[in-house]
């Protein structure tokens, strides 16, 4: 039961997908859109965007464990395959111990809720997980179709690539800007993810097993780091950078635009990354 992802993937939070950005990513030839931060159970929008596309796939990046009823997403996954056979894929994630109080035994809680899911039918084939350690790498190789890891480097899909072996899909997401002058995209991508999110627990414990200091992730961000997790410059060098995750071992690589016009971006990097290919 495969499902086409293309390349490109554009991830967007709910307040900027719609129906109309799909299609305009859908022409300006990304393979998947993603919706960010936690959507809701229903997975409507989801279903909205595919109803305004032919081929766009659309994934979540990702189900919160902690928020979405395991049964209740079935039921999504389920009602959106009978409508657009082949075109959704279910990311699932654990969420932060900064956001949830209830959060713990991470791994396994997501054991459980991954049991729930396919006790209600959902395919693992069909399932992604937002792996950043090797212990739940490990878990979305033996259990799911794969990862969908973000705030991450090249590096770490190299890494990733080894634990996953070669059958499993990875989906790595990096942060983008179109910006040449290097102090202004530095201040933005501070301003924003990936800045803020240095004090969550998961990402930081993942940027140090690549090596960064405490220095690097103090202050939001030393220079060495802001330019590791965000490709900034001209659509051509932020393209470069994009498919340096292609070649560490991605099967697609999940572009997150920052600056005022996300869509904007998209635009000029997908179009920047069909060039270079």
């Amino acid at each position: 039961m495969s499902i086409d992802l293309g390349l490109l993937g554009a991830h967007l939070r709910e307040h900027e997908a719609n129906p109309r950005a799909a299609a305009e990513l859908e022409r300006a030839g990304y393979g998947t859109l993603w919706l960010d931060a936690s959507p809701p159970a229903d997975l409507a929008l989801a279903e909205e965007l595919l109803d305004a596309t032919t081929r766009l796939a659309v994934g979540t990046s990702v189900v919160n464990a902690w928020t979405a009823d395991a049964e209740t997403v079935a039921a999504s996954y389920h009602r959106i395959e009978a409508r657009h056979p082949g075109r959704f894929l279910l990311g699932v994630g654990i969420g932060h111990r900064e956001v949830h109080t209830e959060y713990a035994s991470p791994h396994a809680t997501l054991v459980s809720y991954l049991d729930r899911l396919a006790r209600a039918g959902v395919p693992a084939a069909r399932t992604v997980v937002a792996a950043l350690g090797p212990k739940m790498l490990r878990l979305a190789r033996d259990r799911t179709a794969g990862t969908i890891p973000g705030m991450v480097t090249p590096e770490h899909t190299r890494r990733a690539r080894s634990i996953l072996g070669a059958g499993a899909l990875l989906l790595p997401g990096h942060f983008a800007l179109v910006e040449p002058d290097t102090e202004r995209a530095r201040a933005v991508a501070r301003s924003a993810p990936p800045g803020t999110a240095l004090r969550v627990t998961n990402y930081a414990n993942n940027l140090r097993r690549l090596g960064f200091t405490e220095d690097d992730l103090s202050h939001a961000g030393s220079d060495r780091l802001i330019d590791a997790l965000v490709a900034h410059g001209d659509p051509a060098t932020v393209a470069t950078r994009l498919l340096a995750h292609r070649d560490a071992g991605a099967d697609h690589v999940g572009v997150y635009p920052l600056g005022d016009d996300p869509i904007a971006t998209l635009r000029s990097v997908a179009e920047a990354v069909h060039a270079e290919r």
